[in-house]
């Protein structure tokens, strides 16, 4: 079969099978929410509450200012002075700025919110997502979506809530608003690499974020990315890229896993600076993932599987690619970092306005953020985990926030 024969059947295929999203699901329909349905652009905006004015909270917000369709009419913060330097830049008013841990419950409390952007620790969005939904409110929330399994089971939750409730839930993954990244798992699950034999995934880089020495209670806020409770440690507040890719295409959690890692060169927060995990899935197919935040001289976010009849080789900086029998060219990827932020941005828009609430990012963002707690705790125990060990568990994080405004 030819090139572009083997295409148009390809395509047909899909189309038979009803991949609407590349993620997989269905898309459900209704009618926009009444309140939204606003003759200005002014009011026709969606009023956005940003919870986490530190550094990705501002630099999204800049994203959603410049899609037009959004405005932030509140803040919330732990610090109060990036609460008011955020509500000074957006014109958010001084009484609707919100500070402390529980500031977010306040500012929910007000009740002229449409949506939340949850920008916060790692730890807190679990619980931050789901009041949102209770105030009726929809939900934009950073990966990882939580750093435990009962968060996890939180955010599944609450998000088959806002179904229910005729709300929007999105999580911001990047890799899966690219056309390469969904044209080559497309093409993986219609199996153009053949049987899948085993697979690489990597997350590779350099020290990340500001050394911690202060050991006050809110200098783990400043620094969380190195403080283990608060972020889910590396594998999964960063690692969860490269690691979401291989879940995606393999479109499966893995039986068990067996790690090791450790802290080579660091000597500030309480966070390794490498892990390597071997994960086992279905069908004997092994997944070596690796890390390091600590070094020079490579940088990669990757997933490479490996099938009887070709290779896909994926790069978050890089190319997008399928060599063997029935090769893919890809391509680059450009700036994924933010055009897949702008992406969801405009999706997180279309689906609230055209009443989209089937919240298909959801259950995949639950699988990748449950599968590097899997290799998390295999590593820090350096023996072999089953998935079912760690569901059955449930265990929970203790953030110890001890100190902190309530």
């Amino acid at each position: 079969m030819n090139q572009m024969n083997r295409d148009a059947k390809l395509q047909r295929e899909l189309d038979r099978r009803g991949f609407l999203t590349a993620a997989g699901g269905a898309v459900t329909f209704s009618f926009m929410r009444p309140e939204l349905a606003f003759g200005s652009r002014a009011n026709s905006q969606i009023r956005l509450g940003l919870v986490g004015c530190g550094g990705r909270g501002n630099w999204l917000a800049d994203l959603f200012t410049e899609h037009g369709g959004y405005r932030f009419v509140a803040a919330c913060d732990y610090f109060p002075a990036r609460a008011e330097r955020f509500g000074d830049k957006y014109g958010v008013p001084p009484e609707r700025r919100y500070a402390h841990l529980s500031g977010y419950k306040q500012m929910l409390d007000d009740g002229r919110l449409d949506a939340i952007v949850v920008e916060t620790p790692s730890y807190f969005h679990p619980e931050q997502a789901a009041a949102g939904v209770e105030a009726g409110c929809h939900v934009y929330l950073a990966k990882p979506i939580a750093v435990d399994v009962p968060g996890c089971t939180l955010v599944r939750e609450s998000a088959e809530k806002a179904t229910r409730k005729q709300l929007c839930y999105l999580v911001d993954f990047q890799t899966r608003t690219h056309p390469f990244y969904q044209e080559a798992v497309k093409r993986v699950r219609f199996g153009e690499i053949g049987r899948i034999v085993c697979g690489d995934a990597g997350y590779q880089c350099g020290p990340l974020g500001r050394p911690w020495r202060d050991t006050g209670p809110e200098s783990r806020l400043v620094n969380w990315f190195h403080d283990r409770a608060l972020s889910g440690d590396i594998l999964t507040e960063q690692n969860i890229h490269a690691i979401d890719v291989a879940a995606w295409m393999l479109d499966a959690a893995p039986l068990h896993a067996y790690g090791v890692g450790g802290r080579a060169t660091r000597d500030y927060g309480d966070t390794w600076d490498h892990f390597q995990v071997i994960y086992m899935y279905p069908g004997d197919v092994p997944v070596s993932f690796s890390s390091k935040q600590c070094g020079r001289g490579y940088d990669d976010i990757l997933c490479r599987l490996y099938g009887e009849r070709g290779t896909v080789d994926t790069h978050y900086f890089g190319d997008v690619t399928i060599k063997g029998e029935f090769p893919y060219k890809g391509g680059n990827v450009g700036n994924l970092y933010r055009d897949g932020a702008v992406a969801n941005i405009a999706t997180f828009y279309d689906n609230i306005t055209k009443g989209r609430f089937a919240n298909e990012t959801v259950p995949p963002s639950v699988l990748s953020n449950l599968t590097t707690i899997l290799g998390r705790t295999a590593a820090y125990r350096r023996c072999e985990v089953t998935w079912d060990e760690m569901m059955k568990e449930n265990e929970k994080i203790d953030a110890r926030l001890e100190g902190l405004n309530a």
